[in-house]
This record gives C-alpha cells, structure tokens and sequence, in this order.
C-alpha cells in the first residue's frame, strides 16, 4: 500500500501539475545527464537556456566528446562551477571511447562516472531506465522537511541520510521517474521556498510544518562558513592591438577559463593613487615603457565560500612585455571567441572591442 503522501502527490501530478521543462519525459540518459548537470546550482529560468544550446550543439555523447574543450567552456560561460563542465567533458569521452556510445543502466555504474552524485545518479537512473532510485534535491528535501516536521540540518550527515531515506521509502516503486519529478515539481510550485502555497495543498492535512507553524522556519540548514574577501586587479596590457591573456589551469576557482594578467592582493590597491598604480605596471611589465590609461571602477562576485573583489586596469605600451606566468599576446579581435569568469565578463559587458582601433575599447553607448 503506497503511504499517503506518495498517494497524494501522485494524486496531484495527475491532475494539477503543469510545470512544463524539454526534459520532463525525456527517455534519453544523455539528455537527462546534461540537464541534471546544468541545473545543478542553477535556477531552472537560466539553465533551460543553456539546456537547449548544449542539445543543439551536442545532440549525443560522440558530439560532445569530440568538441574542442575552448568551444564547451565558452558554451558554459556564465553557468559557474567551472568544474561542472570540466567533469562533463572527461565523462563524455569516457562514454564515447570506453563505452562506445552507450549510458551505463544501472545506479552503480551510473554513480562510477565523473561528476555524477547519488541525486544525478537517481534521476537518470530513476528517468532513463526506471529504476528504484529516490531523488533527493533542495525542493525534495524542503518538501519533506515540512511534511514531517524535521529539523535536523539538511546539510549534515545525519540529515542527508535521514532525508535520503525518508525519499526512498516514499519512492512509488513501479513509477520512480514520475514520483521523483512529481516531488521536485511540488517542491518547486507548491511547497515553495517562500510563500508556499499551503491553503491549496494536497498534503496539508498531514503538514507538520503548517500545523505547528514552522513553515517558514524549514529546512534548518547548518550556518554558512566565514566567507572570505580575495582582491584581484587585471591588467589589461595592449601591445599593437594585443592583449596579454593566460588560462587558468591550478587548482582553484575559474580553472580552464581564461584572464587577463593577474596581481591578487591581500588588500585593496591605491586604485586612487595614479602614480602607485604607474608603478605596478612598470613592476608587472618590466619596464617603463607603458601608459596607464584607465582604472574601472570596483567589480565583485560572490561564490559560495568567497567574495572576488577588485578593478581593471587599462594600459598601453609600445614594447612587448615580458611577463611572468604563461602568458600569451592574443588579438584583441579575437578574445570573444574565449570563455572567461563572470567577474571579467561583468567588466568586459561595460565596453566594446573595436576591430583595428589601437585603443581597442571604448565605452558602451548608452
């Protein structure tokens, strides 16, 4: 006998549910593999935009695993989690050239491939295949959160397991695909992060949460870490219509994109101090040939554990520059067709490239 939420809920997909997604009844593991990944840590409204862009430039596996990395990573510009996309490309390839072409069908083998958790797991298992396998995400687990009362955070280990097997008890064996999207709706359009819809609810009779008021109070989460401030100042070196660019390849945020040449701070810079930043140029470039031209103003992002402050500096010289660090003269013309983090993409969406202008950017008109 199905418990009564899992009655319900089903109950209410049948009838009332309308949130249309391209993927909803997707059969295709890639199709679900690529959705799932994009959509982690992104909103449904951004990701089903790069959800359609992927499918038409890699409408398979082979497609993806052949394409240049430059090309993917650009594609991906702007999603964020850069790591996301690196795992993406080295699964694809493993599934072309290991497994010629064809999704692994069961939930160990799935779970084995880079870059897929047990939630992607479950769900392109669960989707694709139609096995036993309960999803757990943010909107399942606020789902259950309130439904039973349960203010263990979800973030800790003995949340995650208890939450994980509250949904796998709840899981409609025989139609895993349908509840697990069932419950992830519901949780997106109903039981919603604010102002959820409780008057129409199916399952409010037997709401912890909405009986005792605790509604806007779950799920606890643990407090977030200290969040730390990095400074970063690009310099932006032109040299006869040239900029000094390097991709990142350490172990850190932004790896595989692509920067301008780089001084990161313990402090903010005397960005006010014309004749301070003159001579971080000479000390960068390694002479004095160079002109400062223009300082931004002050640029942040915020990620999950750390604040990226900083500014652009704008500078010309009539030498090529010597600098330290892999990096290469690129064309000024040509730096479009390079991803690189939101943070520059910020700057560079406030001017122009002008194909032969020496000054090579100009200010955006209005």
């Amino acid at each position: 006998m199905k418990p009564r939420f899992t009655k319900y809920l089903l109950k209410w997909n049948a009838k009332s549910n309308s949130r249309a997604m391209p993927w909803k009844q997707e059969k295709d593991p890639y199709k679900i593999w690529i959705s799932e990944v994009i959509l982690q840590q992104t909103r449904v409204d951004q990701g089903l935009h790069y959800y359609n862009r992927f499918i038409s430039a890699y409408p398979g596996v082979h497609d993806l695993a052949k394409a240049p990395e430059q090309e993917i990573f650009k594609l991906w510009e702007g999603l964020g989690y850069y790591n996301r996309c690196k795992s993406l490309i080295t699964t694809a390839k493993r599934i072309s050239g290991q497994m010629e072409g064809r999704f692994p069908d069961n939930y160990d083998d799935i779970r084995s491939l880079k870059g897929i958790g047990p939630y992607t797991a479950a769900a392109i298992a669960s989707f694709a295949f139609n096995l036993p396998y309960a999803v757990v995400d943010g909107n399942v687990i606020r789902v259950l959160s309130r439904y039973f009362g349960i203010s263990t955070p979800s973030s800790s280990s003995d949340g995650k397991n208890l939450y994980t097997q509250l949904a796998a008890g709840l899981l409609d064996k025989k139609q895993p695909g349908i509840f697990n999207q069932a419950i992830m709706d519901f949780g997106a359009v109903i039981c919603k992060p604010r102002l959820p819809l409780c008057p129409i609810c199916v399952q409010k009779k037997d709401c912890q949460a909405l009986k005792h008021g605790w509604v806007n109070d779950l799920p606890v989460k643990d407090k977030s870490a200290k969040r730390k401030t990095r400074w970063f100042y690009y310099f932006l070196i032109e040299y006869n219509n040239r900029f000094y660019v390097r991709k990142r390849s350490r172990s850190d945020i932004w790896e595989n994109l692509y920067e301008f040449v780089l001084k990161e701070n313990d402090k903010p810079l005397p960005c006010n101090d014309a004749a301070a930043m003159q001579m971080e140029l000479e000390d960068i470039v390694g002479n004095k040939q160079i002109e400062l031209k223009q300082i931004s103003k002050e640029y942040r992002q915020h990620l999950t554990h750390q604040t990226i402050a900083g500014r652009f500096i704008m500078a010309k010289t009539t030498e090529p520059a010597a600098i330290p660090g892999g990096y290469e003269a690129l064309p000024g013309k040509d730096l479009i067709r390079y991803p690189f983090p939101k943070f520059i993409n910020a700057y560079l969406s406030d001017i122009l490239f002008v194909e032969g202008d020496s000054s090579a950017f100009i200010d955006r008109p209005s």
